[in-house]
C-alpha cells in the first residue's frame, strides 16, 4: 500500500510539472497571422494587421521566438497587439494563461 501511494504522489507531481508560473518575453500577434508567416508577425511592420486580425475575431497568440503559445485568455493581450511584451503566467504545453501583462 506503501508503494501504491508513493508511486501516485510521483505521478501526481510530474503530472503537474509543466504548469508552472513562468515569465515570458514575446510578441502578441493574431493567431491567424503567426500561423501562416511567424516571422512577419513577429515583426515590427505587422503591428497595425495584428490589431485589425484581433479587432475581427483571431484570437491573441504570443510568440516567443520561434514557439507559438495559444492564449487560454486572449482577451488580457488584446490591447498589446504588435507589442513586445513581458507575460507572467502558467504554461501548460502550448497554452499560456496569463496572469499580467507589463
Amino acid at each position: 500500500m506503501k508503494k501504491l501511494l508513493a508511486i501516485c504522489t510521483l505521478t501526481l507531481t510530474f503530472a503537474s510539472a509543466s504548469a508552472f508560473a513562468e515569465t515570458l518575453h514575446g510578441v502578441v500577434s493574431d493567431a491567424m497571422c503567426a500561423k501562416s508567416d511567424l516571422a512577419k508577425a513577429s515583426g515590427p511592420d505587422h503591428a497595425a494587421c495584428a490589431k485589425k486580425c484581433i479587432g475581427m475575431g483571431s484570437p491573441a497568440v504570443l510568440i516567443v521566438g520561434t514557439k507559438i503559445y495559444t492564449v487560454s485568455n486572449p482577451e488580457k493581450l488584446n490591447a498589446f497587439a504588435g507589442k513586445t511584451v513581458t507575460v507572467d503566467g502558467s504554461v501548460a504545453g502550448d497554452t499560456l494563461t496569463v496572469a499580467s501583462v507589463k
